[in-house]
């Protein structure tokens, strides 16, 4: 925890000044001694805390200004709230590229939102599945409150429900992005497409200057690779950036060396291509979805009794299984520890400086809920993982921060890094502590050593408690065909 000692009001009262501060933060005595007293120029500072300055540590104190933005001193500065960083780290907050809660979005947001912020998150963007309307999802959430900023691409997957004709699809995907969709989605796995249809939308995406975010064709250890190279193919025909959804799951589970392989040959030629990942070695879908389509036990290498609901400890049987197909219900199983070879899965993918954390997940019941852990949990979990096994730190927080940042470009303008004039998303945490809590029997967990989140300069959370909604929508403006 952090330090608990001589507040600011009593400082100034022991040397005889007068002052109507509100000092619900501490500040180790030491510290208020030096700080200098002079006119209030923040509301919240961070003492003593570390940032990373590329691979150097260096240690400051963090003045959050009341236009919300930062500014870095090497000298001890003043405000009304102070929070003591000493032995923590302030990082940019984490930005989730590929947050996903589609299924429930206007009833479960407030949740969805908690325990992401909970977990480290500022920014959670829905770029795996998205909205199919860009314009009423802004317009309705931005008349509510928001504990983390949010937004979406447009989602292909529905539109082909709706529209039946490749001309309507487009036109209407096209007018997503004008309204400020951050890119295309599209999961061709769960809905196959034709890849000229595919290349069509790449080709939108494009135009306006947006990443398409692909959700690969194959999961088996004979076809994956063959995802893979369509992925390369389309981004060499369009001259788009395509970010391959979690690898690890989907287009390199078994073959990810050679997957990887493919993917530095093609960005060698110029080709702009990322992926992520999230930090577990099981994966999770629907029981109705095409993945459990014919072939899947041996395509995983599992089977019935294998699979598991996700916050009930509920194991399936063959009739159970068949059941739930049939019902349609949107019942989510996972498959168990150690299907993903971690080693030769998540650990490989981390080493690439293409490859970034994406959770694929969300929480959408605040009991009991039927998501997978990483919804919860992603963000602590990789960090905790990451160094585990001996990737350095500033280069996991990288590719929670300044990666996702600069593949979705102008929209995140600001935020991203530690630095003088950006906004106030941070995150302070105890390197020695942070791992996510979640699990299959009970994902709905804040993680461990998440000690204070700031979101839009306001501190949203708190040593596990929530604070200000202060999210803020995260979207192109209207007809951008540029990121700047």
């Amino acid at each position: 925890m952090m330090k608990e000692d001589i507040s600011r009001r009593d400082f100034l009262s022991r040397i005889g000044k007068v002052a109507l501060l509100s000092p619900l933060y501490s500040l180790s005595q030491n510290a208020w001694a030096a700080a200098v007293l002079t006119d209030n120029a923040f509301k919240y500072v961070i003492a003593n805390t570390t940032i990373f300055e590329g691979a150097k540590e260096r240690c400051c104190h963090i003045g959050i200004k009341h236009d919300n933005s930062i500014l870095i001193s090497s000298d001890p500065l003043q405000a009304d709230k102070v929070i003591d960083g000493t032995n923590y780290i302030t990082s940019a907050g984490f930005i989730d590229i590929l947050a996903d809660n589609g299924r429930n979005t206007e009833q479960s947001y407030t949740i969805f939102e908690e325990y992401k912020l909970a977990d480290g998150v500022t920014t959670a963007l829905q770029m795996h599945g998205g909205h199919h309307n860009a314009h009423y999802y802004y317009n309705h959430f931005r008349e509510k409150q928001h504990w983390i900023n949010y937004g979406v691409s447009t989602k292909v997957m529905r539109i082909r429900t709706q529209y039946k004709s490749l001309k309507e699809r487009l036109r209407k995907v096209e007018e997503n992005l004008a309204d400020g969709a951050l890119g295309v989605s599209h999961s061709i796995e769960y809905q196959p497409t034709p890849t000229q249809e595919t290349v069509a939308y790449a080709q939108l995406a494009q135009k306006y200057n947006r990443p398409l975010f692909l959700h690969l064709r194959y999961s088996s250890a004979e076809k994956e690779l063959e995802g893979i190279k369509e992925a390369i193919d389309i981004a060499k025909q369009t001259g788009v950036s395509v970010h391959i959804d979690h690898i690890n799951s989907t287009g390199g589970t078994f073959n990810m060396e050679k997957a990887l392989t493919l993917i530095r040959e093609a960005i060698s030629q110029g080709l702009h291509i990322t992926a992520c990942v999230y930090p577990y070695s099981y994966w999770a879908t629907y029981v109705p979805s095409t993945r459990f389509g014919p072939g899947w036990k041996q395509r995983y290498g599992i089977s019935y009794e294998d699979l598991e609901v996700v916050g009930t400890g509920q194991k399936l049987t063959k009739s159970l299984f068949y059941k739930y197909r049939k019902e349609g219900y949107w019942r989510l199983v996972a498959v168990p520890e150690g299907t993903m070879d971690m080693k030769k899965t998540v650990d490989l993918a981390l080493q690439e400086d293409f490859c970034m954390i994406g959770s694929d997940g969300g929480i959408e019941r605040s009991r009991a809920a039927n998501n997978h852990p990483r919804g919860a949990g992603c963000f602590a979990t990789a960090l905790h993982h990451g160094t585990k096994i001996g990737i350095p730190l500033h280069k996991m927080l990288e590719k929670m921060t300044s990666m996702p940042q600069k593949l979705i470009g102008a929209p995140l303008a600001k935020r991203g890094k530690i630095k003088n004039g950006y906004l106030a998303d941070l995150v302070v945490f105890d390197k020695n502590k942070v791992n996510g809590k979640a699990n299959v029997a009970n994902p709905n967990q804040y993680s461990e050593g998440i000690e204070a989140v700031f979101v839009n300069g306001e501190l949203a959370y708190y040593q596990g408690k929530l604070k200000a909604k202060k999210g803020q929508p995260i979207r192109h403006k209207k007809n951008s065909l540029a990121i700047e």
